[in-house]
């Protein structure tokens, strides 16, 4: 691969750098081992808590651009729905991408969605009004990025 081929992989991996950066507090990292606050839990079928932590789902969208403003805002609104609906949501935050930095790779919407534990996230990606929001979505979805991480201060 040439240079000018790497060059979008590089600019969507500095993107998501810089989006991981926003959710991330500033300092070292220390590992779940050398945190005296953090302990892992295993419970029941392998589902996962960290004590004093909170996982993070991270979801990127590039919508279709025949999908019109009113297309996207009615996905907006569906996804702003589901902490409503869904107890398992602990926190919910979204915006527009207003980055001048130019490395979003065509993604204009962020969401973040925090829950307490593995299962509350897979009881939230299994839940009904998940799937129905997916419906709502997918003819409008160009381009999605999800990432999970727990979070560390």
């Amino acid at each position: 691969m040439c240079c000018s081929n790497k060059l979008p992989y590089i600019f969507f991996c500095c993107g998501l750098a810089a989006v991981l950066t926003v959710f991330m507090a500033s300092g070292p990292r220390q590992s779940n081992a050398d945190d005296p606050k953090t302990t892992t839990t295993q419970k029941s079928e392998g589902t996962k808590v960290e004590e004093g932590k909170l996982l993070r789902h991270v979801v990127l969208f590039q919508f279709k651009e025949t999908s019109s403003k009113d297309d996207v805002k009615k996905v907006v609104d569906a996804f702003r729905e589901l902490p409503s609906k869904i107890t398992a949501i602990a926190d919910f935050e979204w915006g527009v991408n207003n980055s001048p930095e130019g490395l979003n790779d065509g993604l204009t919407h962020g969401f973040v969605i925090t829950f307490k534990s593995e299962k509350d996230r897979d009881t939230y990606l299994n839940h009904v009004a998940h799937k129905a929001f997916v419906d709502v979505l997918k003819p409008h979805l160009e381009k999605p990025l999800v990432l999970d991480f727990w979070a560390s201060k």
